[in-house]
């Protein structure tokens, strides 16, 4: 006993340590270090090309300056724009790029170090079209005038774009949902495959062919800007990654109940397996540490009994699963307690049953 119960405080320990628990415990994301090489000593071939274009560039901008080279005058100005532009632009390249290398280094979690680049790289983009505007335009305050009305405009013909953007940005920091979970949004169900700048994928599984959890083959994409305006729900979530499910058939008001009610557990239990009943119990001993009671989390199936108006006693067993293996899961139990429940006819008496 005493062995088993430091191996199950020590699995406890593990869960615990998982970085999707300690945020959801939490709700701070915890980053975890790694060895980072030398990142610096890494770009230095790139550091090279850029340092090659910014003193070429620099050269060719001051020997436009002393008009040493062959260009007519009135191009001058706008051939210093253009190398004045590439200098820049190379070294927000470089700068971005070694940000990221050095952010990169440092975070573990696949999904963040691929967020955190789709924001670098967005950043970067609007930094050199910064730099661009500001040196096609000479007069600043008629640049900003411009660039206001321009943006007003866009503001109202993009509307959509723009919330569904701050939508992505939602998602990424609150996490209503992440890659790999099973989420419903509004009548949608599916699992997250992509989490775009503008618009999320789903994997659908339920949908309008089918009755039960099983992939339906579409590929659902939806504007993430319905994160703001329908309710969320994630069968994935970290401190509780099971659903509660049922399984309903009827029997004759001339059954035994008990011994329904005990064989259905018993064959429930054997079928679910001891595992996962203890993998139940190690995610209720994490639930004790929320507000979540978790004195309702049943570990083993139940069974209810209730009459129904078609003058049978609907039986409905209760259980908990894993989202993703609830329709394979319900499938399997049914065929099993069927199948034993069959093998007492005179215990258990279901519709259409020629009696004797």
């Amino acid at each position: 006993m005493g062995t088993t119960g430091q191996k199950e405080d020590k699995e406890l320990e593990a869960i615990k340590k998982d970085e999707k628990v300690q945020r959801a415990l939490s709700e701070t994301s915890v980053v975890a270090q790694k060895e980072s090489p030398e990142v610096v000593q890494k770009q230095m071939p790139f550091l090279g090309i850029t340092a090659i274009v910014f003193l070429s560039c620099g050269a060719l901008y001051f020997l436009l300056g002393w008009k040493r080279l062959p260009i007519p005058i009135t191009y001058i100005p706008l051939a210093q724009k253009i190398l004045l532009a590439i200098m820049l632009v190379s070294l927000v390249l470089f700068a971005i790029r070694l940000l990221k290398n050095i952010v990169n280094s440092k975070i573990e979690d696949k999904t963040k170090e691929f967020n955190f680049n789709r924001i670098a790289d967005l950043f970067a983009a609007l930094i050199i079209l910064v730099i661009i505007l500001s040196l096609l335009f000479a007069n600043w305050y008629a640049a900003a005038v411009s660039f206001g009305i321009i943006s007003l405009i866009l503001g109202f013909a993009l509307q959509n774009l723009i919330t569904s953007f701050f939508g992505w940005l939602y998602i990424l920091i609150r996490k209503p949902f992440e890659v790999g979970d099973r989420i419903r949004i509004g009548n949608v169900f599916g699992d997250v495959i992509n989490v775009g700048y503008l618009d999320t994928t789903l994997w659908e599984f339920h949908g309008d062919y089918l009755s039960s959890d099983h992939p339906s083959g579409r590929i659902i994409r939806f504007a993430n800007s319905k994160v703001f305006i329908e309710y969320v729900y994630n069968y994935s979530w970290p401190l509780f990654p099971f659903i509660w499910n049922e399984m309903s058939f009827f029997i004759s008001y001339d059954s035994d109940f008990k011994f329904t009610s005990e064989t259905i557990k018993r064959v429930v239990e054997v079928k679910i397996g001891e595992a996962m009943v203890r993998r139940v119990k190690r995610f209720k001993k994490i639930l004790s540490e929320t507000p979540v009671d978790e004195l309702d989390v049943n570990e083993y199936p139940t069974v209810i009994l209730k009459a129904h108006v078609n003058t049978w006693i609907e039986v409905t067993v209760r259980y908990l699963v894993e989202p993703k293996n609830s329709g394979r899961v319900k499938r399997e139990l049914f065929e099993v307690v069927i199948e034993e429940l069959k093998k007492n006819p005179d215990k258990v008496i279901f519709p259409n049953t020629k009696l004797a």
